[in-house]
Order: C-alpha cells, then structure tokens, then sequence
C-alpha cells in the first residue's frame, strides 16, 4: 500500500471517535451504510479482532471510500465517521505532531487499526516494565481486545492518516492516569470527547 495523498481543495474536518471530538468537530450525523457495503466483512454479528483488522484492511485499500475526509489540523486530531450500525463503527482518523491519545481502553469494544498515511506509535501497558513499544508505518495495522490498554501517537515527519474500526460499537472508554499515591486510576469517558493524555500519565 502506498501513502494516500489526499487533493487538498476536498478535504475537510470530520467528528469524532474512539480518540474523541473536542473543539471544532461536528456532532454525529446520520451515515450512509451503503457507502461501505461492498467492503467484504461478516454481517449480522459482532466481529472480532481478527475479522476486524481483515475488514479495516479491506478498507484502506478502497480510498475512494474515505480519502475526501482526510484534513489535518495541527492543534487536534480531526476524524470522521465512516460506518455505524448495530455490531460495526468505522473512523478515518488523521495525525499531526504530538498528537496523543494517552493510555486508554475502550470498554466493551474490540478494534483494529490501519495506517494509510505516515505513521504512529502504539504503546501497550505493562505491569512489568515499561510500556511495550511499536511504530506502524503506511500499510501495517494491529488489533487490540476490550481489556487492552494501551496508547497511540503521532510518529515521524509527515501527518499521519489511520483507520479505526469497532465491535460492538463504540460507546465508553477508559482513560488511565497514575495518582499521587502511585496507583493507576481509570476515568470513564464518552465516545463523544477527545483522548488526550492525563495529568499523571507517564
């Protein structure tokens, strides 16, 4: 897979997702499932991590199907909501310098990530040492499970450009940050607000 390289009079801001919305992202709006129907995936039923990285990497390969919504923003990231229904969400979300979703979960909901721009870091949790460390560049995806924590920022030079998809949908999060006392604390989130790192985090 090469570098998407969006024409730039197309892009625009997008809402938000599982990273979350913040300031300047439009509230969820109804979506065309049709947009995406011939992206071959399991229907009917939740998908897990295995059938979504398949599916999301189905999708990075169809940028007809999402590249108008690529418009980066260097003080935030910007996403858009490709896909909704009742067992599947899928997000276009894009990357800029020291943009950081600080160590979370995401509920109930499994998910895969693809990269089709640049690329970003991903750092899972340990309680053994410290958090293990993978960089993901243009083509490469991963897959986490509801219980895994972990974190996700910009890497390199250029913007970054990634596809998010979900099973179940998803609704809550977990962000973590370590107290005073040195005990790590979760704090519950909507989908509807952006992740950043927490005070505490490190």
């Amino acid at each position: 897979m090469s570098a998407v390289s969006p024409p730039s009079a197309r892009a625009r801001s997008a809402t938000s997702p599982a990273a979350g919305t913040g300031a300047g992202c439009t509230p969820r709006a109804p979506l065309q499932a049709n947009r995406l129907a011939h992206v071959p995936r399991p229907h009917g039923r939740d998908l897990d991590g295995s059938e979504l990285e398949t599916f999301v990497t189905e999708l990075a390969e169809r940028p007809e199907l999402w590249i108008e919504f690529v418009a980066h923003d260097p003080k935030q990231r910007t996403y858009h909501e490709l896909l909704s229904d009742e067992h599947v969400t899928a997000w276009l979300i894009c990357w800029s310098d020291e943009h950081d979703t600080g160590f979370h979960d995401h509920d109930s909901s499994c998910g895969a990530v693809v990269v089709v721009s640049g690329a970003v870091c991903e750092e899972r949790l340990r309680v053994d040492g410290p958090p293990r460390e993978q960089v993901f560049a243009v083509g490469k995806s991963f897959s986490f499970s509801a219980s895994d924590i972990h974190r996700v920022r910009h890497a390199g030079a250029e913007p970054a450009v990634t596809l998010h998809v979900y099973s179940p949908p998803l609704l809550r999060m977990g962000a973590y940050a370590i107290g005073e006392d040195g005990v790590l604390v979760r704090h519950t989130q909507s989908y509807e607000q952006e992740l950043r790192p927490l005070a505490g985090q490190r």
